[in-house]
């Protein structure tokens, strides 16, 4: 209990972390209109940030990897500041685009340094709690973060957003300094090791539930504010009192993940949570045309999308628990090419078909993550009840 306040101390950070990446798809609308881009132009913000964190973390955290932990946090948090002041300093999309570089690779190592950290503050029986707590500070950047900068952006500047955050993130360089104890970095592990984990089969198949399960995810997420807006006939603040609605049961829904993992595992909260989180998404295309009924539905894809994080954070960590940091970095690198992969899809979409289509599609490719979920976790457990019975007919054998 005595490290329990520090882990939520993790977490509020984490909340400042969160709202400078997932603030972009909440004013996509504002930002592409201020510098003269098209909305799916504006979207590619999301994949140049994803394609950075997931190329830049891993690296980043390989030369790092001996530094000591509070350290690592309050170096990733200037680097985040300057990447704030960035974005309002320099004009240009050109601009925007290199703030979001410097933030992406900042997050990355912040967030995988923060997982680790929390995991080992936190008791062994509560380690999925304490990932889940760290997601909730996350979740909540969409519950305040995101919806508060939808209003900003409406009535005056987008970028007092960002420096607002750049001045935040002062603040969170001493609460990291004064309140997180000193945590001895890992042995460095060069990529090599780092791709090799990724020919383990059982590994890679659990690494690619998060690819198709966050691509589908940002399919629709992405663009969600220009989906509210045009399909769903919202008003702007239609529109930010439907994202906080989103963010309120992101925060419900992470926290039930990681009470759910604890009490009844990994198999059932993760197929559940996709299975789901498939369904909200073609209701929400379904119920689309009626703002009442969008709200409630809208709160569901949340709810089931978020609860997956912290069980699919733990499930990997139980796969290699003595390379956690490494997993936890090749799985954020591996969640950000989905985010990735998911913008630019739903860029396509958007350009060539219709925003009423990228629900259908991001409903398919979570599918696709709970069906990978169920045969990869339904073949461990079969392995592991052979190896039990194995070792108990050696056991009779030897007593015999």
């Amino acid at each position: 209990m005595s490290n329990a306040w520090k882990i939520y101390m993790l977490a509020i950070v984490s909340f400042l972390v969160g709202t400078s990446e997932f603030i972009i798809a909440g004013i996509l609308d504002q930002v592409a209109k201020d510098i003269g881009v098209s909305v799916s132009a504006a979207g590619q913000l999301i994949t140049v940030f994803s394609l950075a964190y997931a190329f830049g973390t891993p690296i980043l955290m390989a030369v790092t990897a001996r530094i000591e932990r509070r350290k690592l946090l309050l170096y990733s948090l200037g680097l985040f500041v300057i990447g704030n002041g960035m974005a309002v300093a320099l004009p240009g999309f050109e601009a925007l685009i290199g703030s979001r570089i410097i933030l992406a690779l900042s997050t990355g190592v912040f967030v995988v340094t923060a997982l680790t950290v929390a995991s080992k503050l936190a008791p062994a029986d509560k380690q999925g709690s304490a990932i889940a707590t760290l997601v909730m500070g996350f979740s909540t950047a969409l519950i305040i973060g995101v919806p508060i900068g939808r209003v900003i952006a409406s009535f005056y500047d987008w970028k007092l957003i960002f420096g607002g955050i750049g001045l935040l993130g002062l603040l969170a360089i001493l609460v990291i300094y004064y309140t997180i104890p000193h945590t001895e970095g890992e042995a460095p592990v060069p990529l090599r090791k780092q791709i090799a984990l990724l020919k383990e089969p059982r590994i890679a198949i659990a690494l690619s539930i998060t690819f198709f399960w966050i691509a589908g995810y940002s399919i629709a997420y992405t663009y969600i504010s220009p989906f509210l807006l045009n399909v769903s006939a919202m008003s702007g603040e239609g529109v930010s009192a439907g994202l906080f609605a989103f963010g309120i049961a992101s925060l419900i829904g992470s926290k039930f993940g990681g009470y759910s993992t604890d009490k009844w595992g990994v198999p059932r909260t993760l197929i559940g949570g996709m299975l789901f989180h498939a369904i909200s998404l073609i209701l929400l295309s379904l119920v689309a045309p009626f703002p009442a009924i969008v709200f409630p539905v809208l709160m569901l894809w949340s709810f089931s999308a978020w609860s997956s994080g912290p069980t699919q954070q733990y499930h990997l960590l139980t796969l290699a628990p003595e390379a956690s940091g490494i997993m936890l970095s090749l799985n954020s690198s591996v969640l950000q090419l989905a985010m990735a992969a998911g913008a630019g899809i739903g860029g396509v979409v958007v350009e060539h078909a219709s925003l009423t289509s990228i629900t259908w599609i991001g409903a398919a490719g979570v599918t696709v993550a709970a069906a990978t979920a169920a045969a990869s976790l339904g073949l461990s457990r079969t392995r592991r009840l052979a190896e039990e019975r194995r070792l108990q007919q050696q056991a009779k054998a030897g007593v015999s």
